[in-house]
C-alpha cells in the first residue's frame, strides 16, 4: 500500500479544538533559506572514507546503475527519476497490499479498485471522492484504499549471481500477492508513494514510518536496534574479524541499503548484499548507459558517446575511496546458514557461500556511498530562498501573502509541522532539539503525523514493529515519555502516523500524500480546509483533526498559499541541472500484452519501457510531470 511520502503532509493535523484569540500563539517567524542549514555529515566518516569526491563519484554511478536489480534493468533511479521522484503513471497501482487488523496482524488487500497494469487518468483521483468537497462527514461518491507508487521487480527467488554478469539466476513464481493480469505476472509495485530523494540528507530519520535509523550499522536499515548486524574488518594483513559499526547522520545510507533487498523494489527474494557485491565489483560502471561528458560529477571519466564510465571496475572505485581495512584481506568469509554466524576461511577453499572481504561488507560501501551522492540533492535555490536571503523581488505579492498564511497560529497552522528551512518536524535540526512532542495532552514522535488522509489500518505508519518487536516510534517505546498535567505519563499516539515531508519542489512531485491518492496542489488545500478525509479518527481517540481557519470558501487565499508553494520550486530541478544533472536510464513503463498472447498462460507479461536522457550539468527540457501531457 505504500513506500516512502512524496513531498506534501502539507498543513498538520491540528487537534482537537482551536485556541481562542486570546489564547493564541505568536505566529513564528517565516522559514529562513536552506542556504543557511549545514548539510549533516558523520562525525566519524574519516574511519571508512579517504576520498570525499571519489565517494560521490561511486554514489552516483550506482544510483544510476540498472545492473543492480535482479533483472539488470532495476536502478534505485528507476523510482527517483523525476525531481527526485516517479512521475509514471501505468502499472503504478498497489491493491493495498499493507492493510492490517486493529490488533496489529496482516490483513493483506489482493483485490484492485483501479485494477492492473492501470493507465491512470485525471478522472481518478482524488482516491477518497466526496459529494462535498469541504464537508469531510459528506457521502464519499468514491472511496479507494489502492495506492500510488512505483513498480519494481517480478515474483522470484533467488538463486546465484554471477561475477560481471548483469542478470541474477532467479526462480520466477506465480505472485501470490496479487499482481496478476489472467495468468501473467505484473511488475510488484510498492505500497507507498515514492517520496523525493532531493533534500533527504536532512531528514533524522527516513521512509515514511521512520525505519531507515539515524545510525547506519554498515548492514541494513535498523542501525542499534539490529544486534547482530555486523561487517569484518581487517586487522592486520591475516587477520579480520566482524565488528559493530555506527555512522550518525547515515539515515540516507541505512535507507539506500533496503531497496536492492527487497523483492518488490529491486531484488528477487533471498538476495544478499554479498551476492549483490559478487555480481557488481568487477563491472565497468553504468556500461550499458550513456553519461553526458559534461556531467557534473561524473563527466571526466565519461566515455561519451560511448556507453559508461572509461574506469575498469566498480572495484577499483571502492579501493580508492574507502580505507583500505575495509576491503584489502586474502581472507574469505562463508556465509552464514540457518541462522549462523559467518566463518573466516581460507582463499583456497572457496565455495558458492564464500565472499571476499569487498565482496561481504558492499553493503557498506553503496550504503555510504549513496548517502554521500545523495547530500548533493539539495535544493536550496528557490526563490523563496532568494527572497529570505535579501532579494524582496524574488517572489509575488501573492507568495508572500501565501507564506504569512503558512504561518498564521489563527489560521494556516502549516509551519507546525513544516517547521525550520527544512520545511519538516523530521529534520535533524529539529529532532535532535526535541524528539518528543506533546499537544493536547498527547505525546507523539517528533516530525510524524496523522493528516486523516486513510484510516490507520491502511496505512499503521510508525504505529508498526520493527523485526525485533520493538515499536518503530521512538516516543511508545521510550522510558521518557513527558508527564501531562494529571501527573501520569502523556498517552502515546503512533497508530497511523507518517513522517512530515518537506515541501521544496512539490509542484514537480504530484500525485501527493503517502497514498499518492490527491492529484494537485488545489487538491490538498482542500482536504486540509476541510480537516482531512474522515470526521473521526480511531488513532486519536475519537478527536477530530481541526480543519483550516482560512480557505473553507477562500478562493483568493488557496490561490496565495499555492502561489507560495509554486515559489519552493528551485529550477535546477525542473531543468535537471547540475547537481541534479544525471546518466541516461531507461524505466520499466507497465506491460503490453502482444494481440496473439493468451493471459492464460504462464509467466512475465512483457515490459514496456521509457527513456530518459543523459543530461550534464547545463541540464536540459523539463520532465513530464505526472500525467502531463
Amino acid at each position: 500500500m505504500f513506500r516512502f511520502y512524496r513531498p506534501l503532509s502539507l498543513l498538520l493535523i491540528t487537534a482537537v479544538s482551536s485556541m481562542s484569540p486570546a489564547g493564541q500563539a505568536a505566529d513564528p517567524a517565516r522559514p529562513p533559506s536552506l542556504k543557511t542549514v549545514a548539510v549533516p555529515e558523520p562525525s566519524n566518516l574519516a574511519d571508512f572514507v579517504v576520498d570525499k569526491e571519489k565517494a560521490i563519484i561511486l554514489g552516483k554511478a550506482l544510483f544510476w546503475e540498472m545492473r543492480i536489480g535482479s533483472d539488470g534493468v532495476t536502478a534505485c533511479a528507476s523510482c527517483h527519476f523525476n525531481a527526485g521522484a516517479d512521475s509514471r503513471s501505468i502499472n503504478q497501482i498497489n491493491p493495498d497490499t499493507r492493510r492490517v487488523h486493529s490488533d496489529g496482524s496482516s490483513n493483506p488487500d489482493q483485490s484492485f479498485d483501479f485494477g492492473p497494469n492501470r493507465q491512470l487518468s485525471i478522472n481518478d483521483f482524488p482516491f477518497r471522492q466526496l459529494s462535498d468537497v469541504l464537508d469531510r462527514s459528506s457521502l464519499p461518491l468514491l472511496d479507494s484504499n489502492d495506492v500510488v507508487s512505483s513498480q519494481g521487480v517480478f515474483a522470484a527467488d533467488f538463486i546465484r549471481a554471477y561475477q560481471g554478469k548483469s542478470v541474477d539466476q532467479v526462480a520466477y513464481k506465480r505472485d501470490d500477492s496479487g499482481f496478476l493480469l489472467g495468468n501473467k505476472n505484473l511488475r510488484r509495485v510498492e505500497p507507498r508513494n515514492t517520496p523525493s530523494v532531493i533534500n533527504a540528507v536532512f531528514n533524522y530519520r527516513n521512509f515514511m514510518d521512520g525505519r531507515a535509523q539515524n545510525e547506519f550499522n554498515g548492514v541494513n536499515n535498523w542501525g542499534s536496534r539490529d544486534s547482530n548486524a555486523k561487517v569484518f574488518k581487517a586487522i592486520s594483513a591475516t587477520q579480520i574479524e566482524p565488528v559493530h559499526i555506527s555512522l550518525n547522520n547515515s539515515s540516507l545510507a541505512s535507507q539506500a541499503v533496503a531497496p536492492p533487498l527487497s523483492d518488490f523494489e529491486m531484488s528477487a527474494s533471498g538476495r544478499m548484499y554479498p551476492d549483490l557485491g559478487r555480481k557488481l565489483l568487477s563491472m565497468r560502471p553504468l556500461a550499458l548507459q550513456q553519461v553526458h561528458h559534461s556531467d557534473s560529477v561524473l563527466g571526466s571519466v565519461s566515455a561519451w558517446p560511448h556507453k559508461g564510465l572509461k574506469l575498469r571496475s566498480y572495484a577499483d572505485l571502492v579501493k580508492a575511496t574507502f580505507q583500505p581495512s575495509w576491503w584489502q584481506s586474502d581472507k574469505l568469509i562463508r556465509a552464514g546458514q540457518h541462522g549462523n554466524p559467518p566463518t573466516i576461511i581460507n582463499r583456497h577453499k572457496r565455495q558458492n557461500g564464500d565472499y571476499s572481504l569487498m565482496e561481504y561488507n558492499f553493503s557498506l560501501f553503496f550504503g555510504l556511498a549513496i548517502q554521500m551522492y545523495e547530500s548533493t540533492l539539495v535544493s536550496d535555490d528557490t526563490p523563496y530562498d532568494h527572497y529570505m536571503m535579501g532579494d524582496s523581488g524574488a517572489i509575488s505579492e501573492a507568495a508572500v501573502r501565501g507564506i504569512d498564511l503558512f504561518r498564521s497560529q489563527s489560521r494556516g497552522r502549516c509551519i507546525n509541522c513544516h517547521e525550520g528551512a527544512e520545511m519538516t518536524g523530521a529534520s535533524i535540526t529539529r529532532v535532535s532539539a526535541s524528539p518528543i512532542r506533546v499537544r493536547e495532552e498527547q505525546a507523539f514522535d517528533r516530525g510524524f503525523n496523522n493528516i486523516g488522509v486513510r484510516s490507520s489500518h491502511d496505512d499503521i505508519g510508525i504505529g508498526g514493529t520493527d523485526p525485533f518487536g520493538n515499536s518503530l516510534s521512538y516516543t511508545r517505546s521510550s522510558s521518557n515519555v513527558p508527564i501531562c498535567a494529571n501527573g501520569l505519563p502523556c498517552p502515546v499516539i503512533a497508530d497511523g502516523f507518517i513522517k512530515v515531508p518537506g515541501l521544496r519542489n512539490v509542484e514537480l512531485t504530484a500525485p501527493y500524500f503517502h497514498n499518492g491518492g490527491t492529484l494537485s496542489l488545489r487538491g490538498v488545500l482542500d482536504f486540509y480546509s476541510r480537516g482531512g478525509d474522515y470526521a473521526k479518527l480511531e488513532q486519536l481517540d475519537g478527536s477530530e483533526i481541526a480543519p483550516l481557519n482560512i480557505l473553507m470558501n477562500n478562493e483568493d487565499e488557496k490561490a496565495d498559499m499555492e502561489a507560495f508553494l509554486l515559489a519552493l520550486t528551485d529550477d535546477r530541478v525542473r531543468f535537471q541541472k547540475a547537481p541534479f544533472d544525471h546518466p541516461q536510464l531507461y524505466v520499466t513503463n507497465g506491460h503490453k500484452l502482444e494481440m496473439n498472447e493468451s493471459t492464460a498462460k504462464p509467466g512475465n507479461a512483457k515490459d514496456k519501457f521509457l527513456e530518459i536522457k543523459a543530461v550534464g550539468r547545463d541540464g536540459g527540457p523539463a520532465l513530464r510531470k505526472f500525467l502531463q501531457q
